[in-house]
Order: C-alpha cells, then sequence, then structure tokens
C-alpha cells in the first residue's frame, strides 16, 4: 500500500474515525517521549498519558464538558525545547507532544486537519529516525532509501490495517476503542521501533 493510498483513505474516514486514528497513532508515539523523559528528567509523561486518555474520553463523550484547554495548558510545558538537549531522542518526543496538541486542538475547532496531520507527523518521525541511524552508519539517506527502509515499510502497513480497523469499527464504542488501543499496542513497540 503506498503512502498516497494511505492518506487518501484517511481524508476518507469521518471526523470521528479520524480522531480515533489520530489518538491510536499517538498511544504508538507517546512510550518515545517517556523514553526521552526518563533520559532526560525533563517533563511528565504521566500528564501527556492523562492528556490522550481525555482525548479518548471527549472522543467517546463528545457532549461531556470537558476541558481540553486546561489539558493543552498541562501539556505545552512539557514539550521539550530542541535547543535544551543534545540527543536524538528529543525529536521523537516533540513529536509525540506536538501531536497530542494538535489532536487536543482539533478536538477543540472539530478541525480534521488537525487529525491528518497527526498521521503525517508519525511518519516524519519514522523518516528522521530512519536518516539519524543511516547516517550514524555512515549510509545515505536519501527519500527512495528511507521509503524502502524497513522500520518505513512497516510503519506505512501498521497505519494502513489501523486504517481498516477504524473503517470497520461502525459506531465508535468504548468497547471497540479498547480493541483498537489492543491492537496498537499488540506488536509491543512504538512508532519507531523502540520496545514498549
Amino acid at each position: 500500500m503506498t503512502k498516497a493510498n494511505n492518506f487518501q483513505r484517511i481524508r476518507e474516514l469521518n471526523y470521528l474515525q479520524k480522531a480515533v486514528l489520530a489518538s491510536a497513532l499517538i498511544e504508538r508515539m507517546l512510550p518515545n517521549y517517556g523514553l526521552f523523559s526518563e533520559a532526560t528528567g525533563f517533563g511528565e509523561e504521566a500528564t501527556l498519558r492523562s492528556a490522550l486518555n481525555v482525548c479518548w474520553e471527549k472522543i467517546l463523550l463528545p457532549k461531556s464538558k470537558i476541558d481540553l484547554e486546561k489539558q493543552i495548558e498541562k501539556v505545552e510545558p512539557n514539550v521539550p525545547e530542541l535547543a535544551d538537549f543534545d540527543m536524538f531522542g528529543t525529536y521523537p518526543a516533540i513529536d509525540a507532544a506536538t501531536s497530542l496538541l494538535s489532536l487536543m486542538h482539533g478536538l477543540i475547532a472539530q478541525d480534521e486537519q488537525e487529525f491528518i496531520s497527526v498521521s503525517k507527523i508519525s511518519q516524519a518521525t519514522v523518516a528522521r529516525f530512519i536518516e539519524y541511524q543511516m547516517t550514524v552508519e555512515g549510509e545515505v539517506a536519501d527519500n527512495q532509501a528511507v521509503r524502502e527502509h524497513p522500520l518505513m515499510q512497516y510503519e506505512i502497513e501498521v497505519l494502513g490495517e489501523l486504517i481498516d480497523f477504524v473503517e470497520g469499527m461502525g459506531r465508535i464504542t468504548s468497547d471497540n476503542v479498547k480493541a483498537l488501543k489492543k491492537q496498537v499496542l499488540a506488536d509491543g513497540q512504538t512508532n519507531i521501533g523502540l520496545t514498549l
């Protein structure tokens, strides 16, 4: 399945399906933040975890009086500044936090574009990680090499499977959200292949 095909398919999902897919992708990205936080002592993974849980709740209970603005205020100070850290892990941590903020802004403004950008950020995280690895190993990380890399192929495949799952969900219920979360973490790794 080609990348364009996946993004085309995402655009065809309805509002709630896009929100659920974005949340599922963040589930795969969040542990990257946790590993960064553990290594540097910066940020509270629990704050991001809690905000993501609130987003799931908001998706399941759209009428609920959940204050996402307050969640955004809590998450923003936890976004690392690239200049403050001299390690690659800063990038996936920023991407995870930024994706979460996109999801919350999308839910507040009912802006589907924010949900679509989460899948783009996830793929960009993988691409950057592959480029970093290849450069360290002295290989040339051009677009084609990155696209054909097993980790990128896997990211595209996982995204395709998640889209299939979301398309088949019908009504979004707590049961099928549970099943989706289970599937997202079934392979026991983050989007950049780190073991959970």
